[in-house]
């Protein structure tokens, strides 16, 4: 990918999953070149296989199978690490360590590595050998406290993997990006525990600083930003589809009071206690016609009105055609099919139609002969069941 940011370097990702596969998937869209080291098949009940086309199906990248229990597939994992610039792990602390392809042990071979370890809780503390997924990270981190109910008063379950995501993968990305920075300078690598329950924490900074600020205890309906107020909520529409209104500006409120012919309202944005009967009002005004004739008058009118899209309109939005979100694939296997594509300011969004291979391929011959194996040694090494 000429002029992308990250051509050059060289990422070794040892996850199959979760937020660590999030990471390399995004350096991979910035151009890097990455390797997915997997199990050989005599322990490939170690990893998850994704679907098909989870994380972009793995585009672009390369894949290697290495017997990291063995002596001999240790080394042939550090020998690539040799030429790397980055590595990705998700094992839990000292995993890595136990195998003798940790942080030490690869910068023993190459100073200038960015080694990231990707865990639920991070290397150390009380909870550093927990198992967790998602939820149980936006659980602790008060992302689930902060956000709406359901009719039994629990808090809902989110539409997106937003720890994984953002408390994880992209917290990962930055980190490495920063560290990547830092060596250009100083030519050292660096070791980044990266935590998805921390990243949580971050992306909940507003509501927790408030807290610890003024000891008023955030949650659904509290501030702006969760539902207090009858001006950033969500309504239905006639069709019982829904619209997304946040006209935090006043003058944008005043503008969708306007629309809406609410004009009763225009004086009481911050006013506690008339925002139920202005949420009534404006609960009768949406219910009067469909969600895409509001959304036709409203949107273009400066009132911060959206339409909640289902997945299946999203992906056909003519706004996100035109940007390029949505890109064509391929697959031998799959035939042809559409998925995300390069969204992050920096990736080169006009590539070649990606092609999705199936999983099983590998490019363990051309990577070790890369990392100075003979077509001998790499034989025997696939004999012995250590390579495939």
């Amino acid at each position: 990918m000429p002029g992308s940011p990250l051509v050059g370097y060289t990422v070794l990702d040892l996850a199959s999953v979760g937020p660590a596969a999030r990471t390399s998937r995004w350096l991979a869209d910035f151009g890097a070149d990455v390797v997915k080291v997997a199990p050989t098949p005599k322990h490939g009940a170690a990893q998850v296989t994704p679907w098909f086309f989870a994380y972009s199906g793995h585009r672009g990248m390369q894949r290697v199978q290495l017997d990291l229990k063995e002596p001999a597939g240790r080394d042939a994992f550090l020998r690539l690490a040799a030429a790397a610039d980055v590595v990705i792990e998700s094992f839990r602390p000292g995993v890595v360590d136990r195998l003798g392809i940790g942080y030490d042990d690869v910068r023993a071979v190459n100073p200038g590595i960015v080694y990231c370890s990707t865990t639920g809780f991070g290397q150390d503390g009380p909870y550093a050998s927990y198992a967790g997924h998602d939820l149980g990270y936006l659980a602790l981190g008060g992302f689930l406290d902060c956000s709406g109910r359901d009719g039994t008063g629990a808090p809902v379950i989110p539409g997106a993997t937003v720890a994984d995501s953002a408390g994880g993968g992209m917290h990962a990305v930055i980190s490495i990006l920063a560290a990547l920075l830092a060596r250009s300078a100083t030519g050292e690598g660096a070791y980044l525990d990266v935590a998805v329950a921390d990243g949580v924490v971050a992306l909940m900074s507003l509501a927790i600083d408030e807290y610890l600020a003024t000891g008023e205890m955030p949650g659904p309906r509290h501030g702006v930003l969760t539902g207090k107020y009858a001006w950033y909520d969500v309504y239905a529409c006639a069709d019982e589809r829904f619209v997304a209104v946040a006209v935090i500006e006043p003058h944008f409120f005043a503008n969708l009071c306007r629309e809406l012919a609410c004009d009763q309202w225009l004086a009481h944005q911050y006013d506690d206690e008339v925002q139920e009967a202005m949420r009534a009002d404006f609960r009768t005004a949406f219910a009067s016609r469909t969600r895409d004739e509001w959304v036709v008058q409203l949107a273009p009118a400066d009132t911060c009105v959206a339409p909640v899209y289902t997945v299946p309109e999203l992906v056909d939005d003519p706004h996100l055609r035109a940007r390029g979100v949505i890109v064509d694939a391929e697959s031998d296997a799959h035939g042809a099919f559409r998925q995300v594509g390069w969204l992050f300011a920096g990736m080169d969004r006009h590539q070649a139609t990606p092609q999705v291979r199936d999983q099983a391929i590998t490019d363990t011959d051309e990577l070790l002969t890369g990392a100075g194996y003979t077509a001998t040694e790499i034989d025997e090494l696939r004999e012995k069941g250590v390579v495939a």
